[in-house]
């Protein structure tokens, strides 16, 4: 090639064209280096058909500068960048940027610097070295690492090293990972695991694109049956990559991974350290790591060989993402398989209702697993009416839920009470003037965290510690939390039974995998008498002599305008109910809830989740709503509220008339102000024949908005605040 086409990583400037020096060998998905003005930057060689770009002639063309020593891009993957851009109405260049997300890894193999702790017993320490000796125990990583995870400057770190107590290392870069081998522990499965296993063995195979819904109860060993279908991947000397929607999962699942195949899997995640990811990204595009497990960034990798995907928990809302390319990585890893040619599994025990009406139709086969696993049965579900059953004044668990937990306390059994709310209480105010302590950034209150004396801000991380007295009338002993939150209903079950041991489980207590272990390894052991969590423990979890579930507030959820609400309330307590009655011992589950007669609450009692379903769908066609139809929505915003009042409503005066798409609003969002932005929104709805995203794209397109304005459009949103 004479002349290439590149995706650059500026949505603003398009595709560019490039003259490729004599002798240089570039082929479509190669990762350069070209000029821009001054500047050298990164591109990806593109179909020139494929990308549209300015038409320039080749006596002005630039030189590429140098092909990096990456492997190039697979077409599969660019296919796949291209389908996403389209679909998510987002900017190539956005989408492309997630398979290149660790830059040191394209420069190529070679060996860096790393430190780790001597040993040595200094005389005397300073309080900041004796800090980071405690912190780094165990710890090799470099300077700039240590000294984030230590939380000291890098000059006490490199004084420690003129001292003696680190030590540096050299290591390869791309040092080769553990070896998973497919037959290190095969498990005795069930006749209805096995015949799941035995169709997913298949499939893999014989390699082609099959999408599958693995549908089964909670404790019915999912996790076992697609660990058959990666085994059979790992014979035949292909990739694997498995998502899970949290990292807090993650360390679960690695032991149980490590049990059945001897060697732990390769990690991506937003928490690894540069070295980590660089590491991890060169052994996927190399093909060298055998299984990925990750959030839903590592979608995009450059895998090599790939020959499945799994999507565990494949419900989940947080495989939607919120900002940047608003992706959703269930769907996106479905079309990965399709461009890939190679099976995909979706494993839930509360499918999202689309997953249903596509395995209905016949597009994905379903495979069911409708019973637990070794004898275990499902637990008994009961509802608590706090109209007829309330709680003490000031307290929030109703009696007869409390005596369930003594009773479990007294048998040494373990309760879980689930509360969807982090922190203390959700609002703090002055009795005496009725201040309210709200986000100066965003339409929010300040939630009440005692274990760390903080108000905080759930959406933009805003903190001020814990006052004394009211800062609206100087009041002092006046503020009042209203409502309550995990850590309160922590605080009612240590005064209630003050003899049980109880742990708090919530992204603010477990926000470190050796955190996470140590929760699970005390729960194991029976260290713990009463779980308190958010939805954080309503999934992953198997926890034998766990046998009584409490839904504090089953109504949470329905609260609001989530048009999905009564599903998501339905899966994240179909789920948390789960975590009861896994072992040998039954369970029992209570549902506290002010609204029995609720479709959703009713269901849960009645165990009816095929009655549930069916109600949800018929009212999802009524409405025109996912699966039957679309939805979009079309969010603006900037720092200026005139500005984006103004940018909204150009937006709206030129809506398109169109016979098949509604068009609502625009109107300031539920939560108009976020991370200091003013906020309006347009929600779309639109049949299933219309060509939504062309029809976005042209009414945007020809618009220009101030540059403080930002617009961006939610395919398929999840959240509408």
């Amino acid at each position: 090639m004479n002349r290439v086409r590149l995706l650059v990583f500026n949505a603003a400037l398009g595709a560019l064209d490039y003259r490729v020096p004599e002798g240089m060998a570039i082929e479509f998905g190669s990762i350069v280096v070209a000029p821009l003005g001054p500047r050298q930057i990164v591109g990806i060689v593109w179909e020139p058909e494929r990308l549209a770009a300015k038409d320039v002639p080749d006596s002005k063309l630039r030189p590429i500068l140098e092909v990096m020593p990456a492997p190039p891009l697979p077409a599969p993957l660019r296919r796949l960048i291209e389908w996403t851009a389209e679909y998510y109405c987002a900017p190539p260049s956005a989408v492309a940027r997630m398979a290149l997300a660790s830059s040191a890894a394209l420069k190529g193999g070679g060996t860096t610097t790393e430190y780790r702790l001597t040993g040595q017993e200094p005389a005397r320490l300073t309080p900041q070295r004796a800090a980071a000796m405690d912190a780094l125990a165990g710890e090799q990583a470099t300077i700039r690492e240590l000294a984030a995870i230590a939380g000291v400057s890098d000059g006490v770190l490199r004084g420690m090293v003129g001292a003696g107590l680190l030590e540096a290392v050299t290591v390869d870069i791309d040092r080769p990972y553990p070896r998973a081998r497919p037959d290190f522990a095969v498990p005795e499965l069930s006749p209805d695991q096995q015949a799941a296993a035995g169709t997913f063995v298949a499939a893999v195979e014989d390699a082609r694109f099959a999408p599958f819904l693995l549908d089964g109860v909670t404790g019915s060993g999912k996790t076992e049956c697609y660990f058959e279908g990666i085994a059979a991947a790992l014979r035949a000397g292909k990739q694997v990559l498995t998502l899970l929607p949290e990292i807090a999962l993650t360390q679960n699942f690695l032991r149980r991974f490590e049990q059945r195949f001897g060697a732990p899997p390769v990690l991506w995640h937003s928490s690894l350290k540069s070295t980590e990811r660089r590491r991890a990204w060169r052994a996927i595009a190399s093909g060298e790591a055998q299984v990925v497990v990750g959030a839903r960034s590592a979608l995009f990798l450059p895998y090599a060989k790939l020959g499945l995907v799994v999507v565990d928990e494949a419900h989940e809302v947080s495989f939607k993402q919120d900002d940047g390319v608003r992706y959703n990585a269930r769907d996106v890893a479905v079309i990965r398989a399709r461009f890939e040619s190679v099976p995909v599994i979706l494993a839930s025990a509360t499918p999202a209702l689309e997953s249903m009406h596509l395995a209905d139709t016949g597009i994905y086969k379903r495979i069911e697993l409708p019973a637990r696993f070794g004898g275990a049965t499902l637990p008994d579900i009961a509802v608590l009416d706090l109209r007829a059953e309330p709680p003490e004044r000031g307290r929030w668990l109703s009696p007869r839920l409390v005596d369930e937990m003594k009773d479990r306390l007294a048998k040494g059994e373990q309760s879980l009470l689930f509360l969807n709310r982090r922190g203390y209480a959700p609002l703090t105010l002055c009795r005496h003037c009725g201040y309210r302590f709200q986000c100066p950034n965003c339409t929010a209150w300040l939630v009440e965290h005692r274990f760390s004396r903080r108000l905080a801000c759930h959406h933009c991380g805003h903190e001020v510690p814990a006052p004394e007295q009211c800062p609206e009338c100087g009041t002092a002993d006046c503020l009042v939390a209203c409502g309550p939150g995990v850590e309160r209903i922590a605080d009612e079950v240590a005064e209630l039974m003050p003899e049980a041991r109880v742990a708090v489980a919530t992204s603010d207590t477990l926000n470190t995998p050796e955190r996470i272990a140590e929760f699970v390894t005390a729960a194991e052991e029976k260290l713990v008498d009463v779980i308190v969590g958010t939805q954080l423990v309503t999934k992953g979890y198997h926890f034998p002599e766990l046998t009584l579930v409490g839904v504090v507030d089953a109504d949470l959820g329905l609260e609001g305008g989530d048009l999905r609400a009564g599903e998501r309330t339905y899966q994240q307590i179909a789920q948390v109910a789960g975590r009861a009655g896994r072992g040998a011992k039954p369970g029992e589950v209570l549902i506290q809830t002010r609204h029995p007669e609720a479709p959703v609450i009713a269901a849960l009692a009645a165990g009816d989740r095929d009655a549930f379903y069916d109600a949800e769908t018929e009212a999802r066609r009524d409405a025109g709503a996912p699966p039957f139809g679309r939805w979009a929505a079309i969010i603006v915003s900037s720092e200026d509220e005139a500005e984006a009042r103004d940018a909204a409503r150009a937006i709206g005066g030129t809506r398109p008339n169109h016979p098949d798409v509604a068009i609502i609003g625009p109107a300031p969002a539920p939560m108009s102000l976020l991370r200091g932005r003013y906020r309006y929104r347009l929600l779309i709805n639109a049949r299933r024949s219309a060509e939504l995203q062309r029809i976005i794209g042209e009414w945007l397109g020809a618009l220009e908005f101030p540059q403080g304005v930002r617009v961006n459009v939610d395919i398929d949103p999840y959240s509408f605040v």
